[in-house]
This record gives C-alpha cells, structure tokens and sequence, in this order.
C-alpha cells in the first residue's frame, strides 16, 4: 500500500483529526452564513447575467431551439453541482473544489484548479460590470456618461460592500436573490396572462405562431444552437458557489444537500420555462446582445415604466453576481496562498474574518475590465464571456475527476462516502467531462471570437507551468498554520 493511502486510512481511522482543519486555508474564518443564506446563494447562482442579458443575444442567434440548449446544458451542471455537494459533505470547506483537488490530484491540481477558478470569475467580474454598464445605459440620463466609467464605479461599489463581513455579503446575496426570483416569476405570471389572453407584444400575437411563422425551432438551423452551448454553460457558471459558502456555515450536512436539490427544478423553471415564454412572445430576431430580452418584451407591452423597473432588477443581479465572484474568489486564493501556489499576501483577513488579499486581486483584474470597456466597449462582453467559459469548463471538469478518485477511494475502504451521492459513478463523471470538452471544442466554430479563445488555451498553459515553476519551492515547503499575522 503506498504513502498515501496509508495516510488517507489514519486519517479515517482517526475521527479527532477532523477537529483540525485538513486545509490549513480554512482556519479563522467565522460561521455566520445561515441556511437561507445559502440556499438564497444557491438561487442566485442560477439566476445571473447569463440568463438576465445573454439569452437575449442567444435567442436572436438560435432562436427557441435556445430553450433545449439550457436544459441539456442544466443536467450536466447539475451533476457537477450534485458531485461537489457529495464531496462538501465528505469535509466542508471554502476552499471547496481547490481544496478536493489537493487531497485528490496533488498540489500541482490544486494549482491549476485555483487559478483556472480565478481566470473564470476574474473575467466574469469584467462581464459584470460590462452588463452593469450596458443596463445603465438604457436610461438616458446615464447615455452620455462613458461605458468604463460605469463599469470602475460598480467595481468600487461592490469592492467596498465585500469586504465588511461575510454575514452582509449573505443577507445581501439573500435579499439580491429575492428580488431575481419575485422577477422571474413575476415576468412568467405577465408572460402567461399575455399568452391567454392574446394581448399583443410589438404587434405581435403571442402563441405557438409567433414561433412556426418565424423558421420554427431552429429558425437557423441547428449548428447555432451548438454554438451556444459554450456561452450556456457560462450562465450556469455560479452554481459552485454553494460548496464555497458551505465552509462558513455551521451546518453544511443539513444545508447543502437541501441547495443541491432544488438546484434541478430551478433551472428547468427560471432558464428553460423563462426561454420558452420569451420565444412564445417575440421572434427570436427582435431579440438582441445588448439588451436584457426581458426589458425588450415589457417595453413593448405598453406599460412604459416596465421597462424600467425590470432593467433596475437585472442590474442589480449583475450586481450580485460581481459580488459573489469576489466572495469566491478570495476564498479560493487564500486557500492555496496558504499552501504557497498563491501570492502570499491574498492570505490575509481583517478582523471581520474577511480574505480581502484575494479579493483586492480579483478586482485587479476587473480594472483592466473598465480597460477593455474602453478600447471595444461593443465586444467587450462576449470577449470576457468565452474567456470565463475556458475558466469554469476546466474547474467543472476537476470537479468531476476528483469525484472519481474519490468515489474509488471509498470502493477501496480509504473514505466513507456520505449518503448524499452522485449516481452511476464513474458513468456519469465521464459521460459530463466529454460533454464539457465537446462544449470547448464547439468554440472553433466561432471564428470571430470562439476560435480566437481557443488560442489563448497554449498561452494559459505556458503560463500555469511558468507559474508553476515560481511557486513549486514555497509549495513544497509547505505549512500545517495559518501565520498570526495573516489574520490581522
């Protein structure tokens, strides 16, 4: 038996270890996220700008064949979710997934995990404050005032709302939620009256015609719609969060699996239930990027101040979605920080138990966001969009490889593996990473932006090893405590 498996056994054999943090990136964090806290975060992962601001550009581009896309692509990301649940309860922990990577795929995973993590919110903050910017541009007043300065004043913001406490970032992503989820349902409420009674939405009658008059499901054939798997996925992209959150409360075993879930009925509700009401109403043309689909539909209802109030709400889901990036990602980057694949400095917290070094870089990032809003304030969002697509595909795809040794450690009698399970293990791993990397590939389709993507994948990887290189001496050094100074 080797090494590390007769660790991997002690440490089943020995329940006291678990009162020591296995990572050391989880010390001196406080337990104030509440079970509503979570689930609302939960909640809120599935309802981003993904849905509020992208499908109106996927609509027009695939039409309502869009509708299936989110539905296939929500199974997978509901295996991904069900996998990093099972692990949560394994050992809860805010380094969540990088942290699994250590104990599963070595530091070197761990590694690549962290940072492939930080590429993905990094530039889905730039998309953020780009949506926060295309959204408050809809008001005329706002019109004149130039998109990157927009873009900086939501990143200050937001900065200064994170790093307060933990307990505000959870009541404040509890009440974001609220208002995305009373939306949602409020639009499918109008959406079903309009379609009963007939009312015309910009001259057009709503109903199945509004769909066979207008090409069918795939008004533009079907390799559309596979294009727009990549950029689905990026909708999904904030589901993680939950095993995140589940390291700074005090009972994941009862939370966690409750999140985890209600995460199926969310998606078939809110993306294709919302997709499919969207096509019912207006063809798939009138539809465009740059403006929520929502705020299209009720600006063409008659009631002027609908427009309006919807557009409020869905910037204030970008809000929340640049708030839960910077949340994640600090603690993400003091995880591995204090196993040295980090700078040092994204170790520290301020009293209120808050990791603000990572969190100061992650919006470091997001100022060159309010750089490239600048420079191509046009393609700025669907630049950023596949960047962070490269991003979440590689950690789903660690996600799922860890459940795997995992899954065979507990066969060999290493591990126990809780009662909340992924099924048909290692089927259902596999059959999610192939589809996740079909989804990659998919991207070569798009010359315009998809291919050129694509091309940055030999320039991250350069990176990472270079990176690698820098960091492998502290890695290997190592440390078993968080130092006194990194929590003051």
């Amino acid at each position: 038996m080797s090494k590390e498996a007769v660790e991997s056994a002690q440490a089943v054999a020995h329940p006291q270890a678990a009162h020591t943090p296995a990572d050391a990136g989880d010390a001196g964090y406080s337990k104030d996220l509440k079970a509503r806290h979570v689930n609302m975060i939960a909640i809120g992962g599935a309802i981003g700008t993904g849905l509020l601001l992208g499908a109106g550009g996927r609509l027009h581009n695939a039409g309502p064949a869009l509708a299936l896309a989110y539905l296939v692509c929500g199974v997978f990301a509901f295996f991904v979710v069900r996998a990093l649940g099972e692990l949560v309860l394994y050992r809860p922990s805010s380094g969540s997934f990088v942290s699994y990577a250590r104990e599963f795929l070595g530091e070197k995973g761990a590694y690549v995990a962290g940072w492939m993590y930080f590429l993905n919110w990094s530039t889905t903050g730039i998309a953020d404050i780009t949506a926060i910017a295309l959204y408050t541009h809809y008001w005329s007043l706002f019109t004149s005032v130039p998109q990157w300065v927009l873009a900086l004043i939501a990143l200050a913001v937001v900065l200064a709302v994170n790093l307060i406490s933990v307990k505000i970032f959870g009541e404040m992503e509890f009440w974001f939620a609220i208002v995305k989820v009373a939306t949602i349902v409020g639009f499918m409420l109008i959406s079903i009256f309009l379609l009963a009674t007939q009312h015309k939405v910009g001259g057009h009658t709503p109903g199945l015609s509004v769909i066979t008059d207008n090409g069918g499901i795939f008004p533009h054939g079907v390799m559309p719609v596979v294009l727009v798997m990549q950029g689905v996925i990026f909708a999904y992209a904030a589901l993680e969060l939950v095993g995140v959150a589940a390291g700074e409360t005090a009972e994941p075993e009862k939370v966690v699996p409750r999140a985890v879930n209600s995460i199926m009925w969310r998606v078939g509700l809110f993306y294709v239930g919302s997709v499919v009401l969207l096509a019912l109403l207006l063809p798939g043309s009138v539809y465009s990027a740059d403006q929520s689909p929502f705020v299209t539909v009720l600006s063409k209802i008659g009631v002027p101040a609908a427009g309006d109030v919807m557009n409020l709400v869905v910037l204030t889901a970008a809000m929340s979605s640049l708030n839960s990036g910077l949340y994640s990602t600090g603690r993400i980057l003091r995880s591995m920080a204090m196993a040295g694949s980090a700078p040092k400095f994204t170790a520290r917290m301020n009293r209120s138990q808050v990791p603000y070094g990572g969190i100061l870089l992650t919006c470091a990032v997001c100022v060159l966001g309010v750089g490239l809003n600048y420079l191509v304030p046009s393609q700025a969002f669907e630049i950023v969009l596949n960047v962070a697509s490269l991003g979440i595909i590689s950690t789903w795809v660690i996600i799922m490889l860890c459940h795997v040794l995992f899954v065979r450690r507990a066969r060999a009698g290493l591990v126990a593996r809780p009662h909340f399970q992924l099924k048909f293990s290692p089927v259902t791993e596999i059959a999610t990473i192939v589809f996740l990397l079909v989804c990659l590939g998919m991207m070569w389709n798009d010359p315009e932006v998809g291919r050129k993507t694509l091309f940055l994948i030999p320039l991250i990887a350069v990176m990472l090893v270079a990176g690698w290189f820098a960091v492998r001496g502290r890695v290997a050094k190592g440390t078993d405590q968080v130092p006194a100074d990194l929590t003051k």
